[in-house]
């Protein structure tokens, strides 16, 4: 089964969480330029361009497609452009809206055991076979060098643009069509800081995250990031939910990054629950059945879903109702199965228009009072604000 088929399509971010008019398309230039290869690669090694280290251990292409990448660069063969965008508040410096497979590549190859990419060998070459097994530095004295320096790569460069929802929209409008790249690619780059670098770090080497992609290592598109972010925007800011995932996320990275001094602690913290709160679903549900739907005709539907996801890691972080659901596991697994076959209202919040604030609000209310039910326990139940009816 392939990574993206485990997954329920609701709830992803999308143009709807968009706000912004025509101007902002007028106000933006978008510069295109033929860089060559040397000069991306100095732009590279200064810095001017953002490509974080870390971006690394995401790189979604093996050696042999980096090395046919290569290859076509010296071929002189065609290859997609690359687009940044220049920083607002530091010009003639630029983050990367697409192409950052290209970058990585470039500067690997191109890199030197003194640089922070780690360089690689040509593999897999089926028309200059020669340069199979050559690394840059093989190749440096070699005339084919300069052919490689010197090979343009199209550049597109958008200045002035007024908002991030316009660079938002020329991310997602380059992806239609094909499989979609994770937003938090550009959340990452537009806001860096000492939580995202956090949430990078803590996602990449959580076991428990890392299953609910059903991978073994850091996902290329960032979604292992993007669960983490979405467990703290509920966790820390849900009656602050306005209905709008993408600004919900992207407030939630900037209010961490801003206040990580004194909340780095309680991030941590809660941090080591989403680990355990995952732990527990799979305890109760099984592996195969946890986060998924359910109905009588079929059982289970095994596709991840991330509404499901938010309710179980929201209460299940908490020590005392995890606790005590384990101890009541057949209860809760019951009742989830009963809400999912007759409750139409819970049903539907994880069903259609996922994200809205009524939705949201609905399934955390009923779920939330069935635990309390279980449980004998008397927690908060979160209250949004903007439903059409009132939740305690």
């Amino acid at each position: 089964m392939s990574q993206t088929s485990i997954f329920d399509t609701f709830n992803d971010e999308d143009e709807n969480d968009l706000t912004f008019g025509v101007k902002n398309f007028e106000d933006s230039v978008i510069w295109g330029t033929d860089w060559t290869t040397e000069t991306i690669v100095n732009q590279l090694k200064r810095g001017t361009i953002d490509l974080n280290p870390k971006f690394q251990r995401r790189n979604a292409w093996d050696d042999t497609t980096k090395s046919r990448f290569i290859e076509s660069l010296l071929l002189g063969l065609p290859i997609p452009q690359i687009i940044l965008a220049e920083k607002k508040d530091n010009k003639g410096n630029y983050i990367v809206i697409d192409g950052k497979q290209r970058l990585l590549t470039i500067i690997s190859f191109f890199s030197f055991d003194t640089d922070n990419f780690k360089p690689f060998k040509l593999k897999g070459l089926n028309i200059l076979q020669n340069l199979n097994g050559k690394s840059y530095k093989d190749l440096e004295f070699n005339n084919i060098v300069n052919q490689l320096n010197n090979q343009s790569i199209r550049t597109s460069i958008i200045k002035n643009w007024k908002s991030e929802d316009f660079l938002y929209t020329v991310f997602l409008r380059l992806n239609t069509g094909s499989l979609k790249l994770s937003p938090q690619e550009l959340r990452q780059a537009l806001h860096p800081g000492p939580f995202i670098d956090y949430a990078d770090d803590f996602s990449s080497n959580s076991f428990e995250i890392l299953s609910l992609l059903n991978i073994t290592k850091p996902d290329s598109r960032m979604r292992d990031v993007e669960f983490f972010i979405r467990y703290f925007t509920f966790k820390f800011y849900i009656e602050k939910y306005d209905g709008n995932l993408k600004n919900s996320f992207d407030n939630t990275v900037k209010d961490l990054n801003k206040n990580w001094e004194n909340l780095e602690d309680s991030v941590k913290k809660s941090s080591e629950e989403l680990n355990e709160a995952i732990n527990a679903v799979y305890e109760i549900f099984g592996k195969k059945e946890a986060f998924s739907k359910y109905n009588n005709e079929n059982g289970y539907q095994r596709n991840f879903n991330r509404a499901i996801y938010d309710i179980m890691v929201y209460y299940f972080s908490d020590l005392k109702t995890r606790t005590l659901s384990l101890a009541n596991s057949q209860l809760i697994k019951s009742k989830f199965e009963e809400l999912c076959v007759n409750n139409v209202d819970f049903l539907t919040s994880f069903e259609h228009t996922t994200k809205s604030i009524q939705n949201v609000g609905l399934r955390f209310n009923i779920w939330g009072n069935e635990l309390k039910k279980i449980t004998g326990l008397d927690f908060k139940i979160p209250t949004l604000t903007g439903t059409r009816i009132k939740l305690r």
